[in-house]
């Protein structure tokens, strides 16, 4: 297979650049209507067409089910953290990058990354009881070197495609700031939802309007701030 890059047209690569950019500055990708709305496209369905010749480029990948279904190929892993090398948005500063796994590849640095599973109450999320495997992935992959990856549980997060049974690459911190996605501990119960400090306290927020916000007090004593979400290895990748 040829290493060209595939040629786009002058549209198609704005696109593709919005879309980076969205990455970069958010954790997610746009939706149509946004990319309509920020193009001056009449409809959503202009985005679209341009969005299936992308695909049909190989530089993205669509996923059905979800507003923001739109994935960045390995391919353009390169571009994308170039881009922020460049100081289009601090990296620390972005949510989750949803992005392709890419199998360990001779020859390349290699990150091994505990997988932590079911977390008991009251224990360190990287206690040895937790880890139920550990992986091996490219440091490329991810906005930041991640600690660990957690495996989610639910749909609360789908409509910014982290889905039920999908690895989350975190960076352990106790910092962060609104927009971000993070991981975040409420007693026993570990969760992935996106940061806002507001002055009544802390909201956790979902990306799937089935879901409801969660409201953490300031003088709330069971909650911990984990890490944040600095990429996504995809379920049925690793099947």
């Amino acid at each position: 297979m040829s290493n060209d890059k595939p040629k786009l047209t002058p549209r198609q690569q704005e696109i593709f650049e919005l879309i980076q950019r969205a990455i970069a500055r958010t954790g997610a990708p746009p939706t149509r209507a946004e990319i309509a709305a920020e193009l001056g496209f009449r409809s959503a369905n202009a985005a679209e067409e341009h969005l299936q010749a992308l695909a049909r480029k190989g530089v993205i990948e669509l996923v059905g089910g979800t507003s923001r279904g739109i994935r960045l190929k390995a391919g353009a892993l390169r571009t994308v953290n170039e881009t922020r090398k460049r100081g289009e948005g601090d990296a620390a500063s972005t949510g989750a990058k949803v992005l392709p796994f890419s199998l360990p590849l001779p020859g390349l640095e290699q990150l091994v990354l505990p997988l932590v599973g079911r977390v008991a109450a009251g224990h360190p999320i990287l206690a040895q009881e937790h880890v139920e495997q550990t992986y091996s992935v490219e440091p490329g992959l991810f906005a930041r070197r991640p600690d660990y990856l957690l495996r989610v549980k639910g749909m609360s997060m789908k409509d910014v495609g982290i889905l039920d049974g999908d690895l989350l690459a975190v960076a352990r911190t106790r910092e962060a700031r609104n927009g971000q996605i993070v991981v975040a501990r409420l007693g026993d119960e570990v969760t992935v939802k996106r940061f806002q400090r507001t002055p009544q306290g802390i909201q956790l927020l979902p990306e799937n309007p089935d879901f409801k916000p969660i409201l953490v007090s300031p003088d709330q004593e069971d909650f911990e701030l984990e890490g944040l979400a600095v990429g996504l290895i995809r379920n049925q990748l690793l099947n």
